[in-house]
């Protein structure tokens, strides 16, 4: 036991070393030795391989961080738009405006018929004007509704004019009367509340719009020899268009263009006037007509009236074809 423990003492001291200076020289052996690769590296190569053990793990240690943080950004890039998708919509749904959800069409044909009601009255028989007005009114309202009985009224037309909505339950109809011969205009209150309508107060007389000024015609540069033409050519057109002549119409008309006419109202007096600005093979043009209309007076000349007219037309080799025919914008001549 004793040999032994000496033999292997002696594979750790070199010879001449103390015993401590030995146990210094076995541990750098070691250490230079779990440096190494499987057989042993000789001389300095153990003490670089422990140098660079230490690099690669901070390296992989590093790698490991980087790759979670990519895989946090893919998994949450992917997660985002998903939820967007998936997840109810919290803003709440956009309520509809009051001119959108009153019903300004039911309403003027209400105001219109109640307005028959209101604006015929004799005082020879108020009830009845009570007795039609009474499907229109509240069960508290005054049943002549503002009318103390005397006078008459004669409602000769009415149309509407306008919608005022106040709200989803309240609108003012505004309606272009004539009254005793003359025109105004009547504002009625309308109520309505889950399709159930009602006049929910007085109406009230206001007056008609005013008078606008009307500015000048523009100032143009004319094409008389176009002008010229067309005085001629037009006649036939406006001879079948008075006539609702449409196998005659189409000689006159662009290709894909149709129109049918008066169907005989009036008859073609002559042309007055043709403006033609200067320009390309599409032009603008103004046309005055004067139609005929026969008089129910014996041997007297037929009445005529002039209409003014736009035409839109094209260059058809040596003649000018119509393409539109609409009311006209410019003002009326002397």
């Amino acid at each position: 036991m004793a040999r032994r423990a000496t033999a292997e003492r002696g594979t750790r001291h070199a010879p001449g070393r103390s015993d401590s200076e030995g146990d210094v020289a076995y541990d750098m052996a070691m250490t230079e030795g779990y440096g190494g690769d499987a057989m042993g590296d000789r001389g300095g190569r153990g003490r670089s391989r422990w140098s660079g053990s230490g690099g690669r793990w901070w390296v992989w240690v590093g790698r490991a961080v980087l790759w979670a943080f990519i895989i946090v950004v893919v998994v949450n890039g992917i997660r985002a738009p998903f939820e967007r998708f998936t997840q109810p919509d919290s803003q709440p749904a956009t309520s509809a405006s009051p001119k959108t959800s009153f019903p300004t069409v039911e309403a003027s044909a209400y105001a219109l018929q109640f307005a028959s009601a209101y604006l015929n009255y004799d005082e020879k028989n108020p009830a009845a004007r009570a007795t039609k007005l009474a499907p229109y009114l509240p069960e508290n309202a005054d049943q002549q509704l503002g009318w103390n009985g005397s006078g008459s009224m004669t409602l000769d037309s009415a149309q509407v004019a306008g919608v005022d909505v106040r709200d989803k339950n309240n609108a003012v109809v505004t309606l272009a009367v004539s009254v005793n011969g003359t025109w105004m205009q009547l504002a009625v209150p309308v109520y309505t509340s889950g399709g159930a309508m009602a006049i929910k107060g007085q109406p009230a007389l206001m007056p008609t719009p005013r008078k606008a000024t009307v500015p000048d015609a523009a100032s143009i540069t004319e094409d008389s020899a176009v002008e010229t033409q067309l005085k001629t050519d037009l006649k036939g057109f406006f001879v079948a268009y008075a006539a609702s002549d449409t196998a005659s119409l189409d000689r006159f008309l662009a290709p894909n263009v149709s129109l049918s006419g008066l169907g005989g109202a009036v008859q073609f007096g002559g042309i007055k006037e043709v403006v033609v600005p200067e320009g390309g093979d599409r032009r603008h043009a103004t046309v005055t007509v004067a139609w005929q209309v026969p008089s129910t007076a014996r041997k007297a000349p037929a009445g005529e009236l002039d209409q003014t007219y736009d035409l839109t037309i094209v260059r058809n080799q040596d003649k000018w074809d119509v393409e539109q025919l609409r009311g006209s914008t410019e003002p009326a001549g002397p």
